[in-house]
């Protein structure tokens, strides 16, 4: 099973986002999204490749809810 966490689009060089993801940053290629992308969007992000752009906020309420579940398991 693979989870996907919504990253936000840092930078846009062709096909290919940089995407921040809690701090850390990755390059996604966009190829497979079939629409424009800006810095700013959140996407969701599948072995390399964008596969939708996501409401900005549906994607920050479910990074909200992911840090009050991360927060849960730290004892």
């Amino acid at each position: 099973m693979c989870l996907a966490i919504p990253v936000r689009v840092v930078a846009v060089e062709g096909n290919v986002a940089t995407v921040d993801m809690g701090g850390s940053r990755a390059k996604a290629r966009l190829d497979a999204l079939g629409e424009p992308v800006q810095v700013g969007d959140y996407l969701l992000v599948h072995a390399g490749f964008a596969i939708r752009r996501l409401d900005p906020q549906d994607a920050e309420e479910t990074l909200r809810l992911w840090d009050e579940l991360l927060s849960l398991t730290d004892t």
